[in-house]
């Protein structure tokens, strides 16, 4: 059975240990080895430090090594590393490497929802920043997480088919605009002023608010120039929608066709507005996929409003929010800027599809 080297120190040595511990300004590594050498000196072995500081216990023996061989000096120092490339220490590596994606990938931690590189490491005694690294350069980030829900709607690829295609190749002589409604816009107004900008301090804003009312943006996004044409209205029924076709209608020239992109909201199918689409067949309707939101391009110029304008934003009255909406849109038409689309829809088939085989197959876990 090895036994750990004997560690005895000087008055000196002791006293610039417990400075580097109990420095703020000494570094992460140097701080660690420096609490592994004083345990060591005051007689516990290996195994208790490796607990007590939650590391591996090879790394504890290492670091107490060097310091017997080469004091403090030792310990501020780092060895150059091998390259690593063939032979035992190279295969044990990517047998680690991929101990740590597979348990990442298909297995959750007891008492979490996700692994950290603190609790994997733990879990397999290994350094946290060998977990960091492997997931670094697979790009894995279980902190993260994104939303998304596949379409269900039976017309799924004909829908999406007829969307890219206007995005892609639009009909000549027409005019392809994407709209939708931003409902429910709060004029919120702060309990107090917050307080500006400063070095070392982010700007803030009081965590309670005022309540001045709501409002609905409508917006037709142009996708050939990016021009937005936006209304606001205190309600969005069929009424409001038929006003705003005829809004974007006359606002746009005479002799072109008006091919407007729309979710399956129920107002967009109304009756009246089917009927008032029978008279003007200047202007067609397409409708995107049920579930698939990301398909309508007005939701991008969505979400830049939010960030510059409604997300930081005080507002003391519903019409102080309307004004500064339709400011905003005035100042974003003046230096307007379209969003490229370039997934085809035979790219975006093939990721859907994969989506639903991986589903289905989580369903008969």
């Amino acid at each position: 059975m090895r036994v750990a080297v004997e560690i005895s120190l000087s008055d000196e040595q002791k006293n610039t240990l417990v400075k580097y511990v109990n420095s703020r300004s000494t570094p992460v590594r140097l701080h660690e080895r420096a609490q592994i050498v004083l345990l060591a000196a005051d007689g516990e072995d290996n195994k208790s430090i490796a607990e007590k500081l939650n590391i591996p216990e090879n790394k504890v023996g290492r670091w107490r090594n060097r310091f017997v061989d080469g004091g403090i000096q030792s310990l501020c120092k780092e060895k150059p590393r091998g390259n690593n490339h063939g032979g035992k220490n190279s295969l044990e590596q990517a047998k680690l490497r991929q101990l740590v994606i597979e348990k990442t990938t298909q297995e959750k931690p007891a008492d979490a929802t996700h692994w950290s590189t603190r609790s994997l490491a733990k879990e397999l005694n290994i350094p946290h920043n060998f977990v960091h690294s492997v997931w670094k350069s697979v790009g894995l980030k279980p902190h993260l997480e994104k939303t998304f829900k596949v379409s269900n709607d039976k017309k799924f690829e004909e829908k999406l088919c007829d969307v890219v295609g206007l995005y892609l190749n639009p009909p000549e002589n027409a005019i392809v605009f994407c709209v939708d409604e931003k409902t429910s816009i709060q004029a919120l107004d702060r309990s107090q002023p917050g307080l500006p900008l400063k070095k070392v301090r982010c700007g803030t804003m009081t965590h309670d608010y005022k309540r001045n009312g709501t409002s609905t943006l409508f917006a037709a996004l142009e996708v050939a120039s990016g021009r937005v044409i936006g209304e606001c209205y205190q309600k969005h029924t069929h009424k409001e929608f038929l006003g705003f076709l005829k809004e974007i209608e006359a606002q746009t020239p005479a002799e072109k066709e008006l091919h407007i992109i729309v979710d399956n909201y129920a107002t967009h199918k109304h009756e009246k507005v089917r009927n008032w689409l029978k008279r003007n067949k200047r202007i067609e309707l397409h409708f995107i996929p049920t579930s698939s939101s990301w398909l309508n391009l007005v939701e991008r110029f969505f979400g830049i409003l939010t960030e510059k304008q409604l997300k930081r934003g005080v507002f003391t009255s519903v019409e102080d929010l309307e004004s500064k909406i339709l400011k905003y849109l005035e100042m974003y038409n003046e230096n307007p800027k379209p969003f490229v689309w370039t997934k085809s829809a035979e790219e975006i088939l093939e990721k859907v599809n994969r989506a639903r085989v991986t589903l289905d197959n989580l369903q008969l876990i």
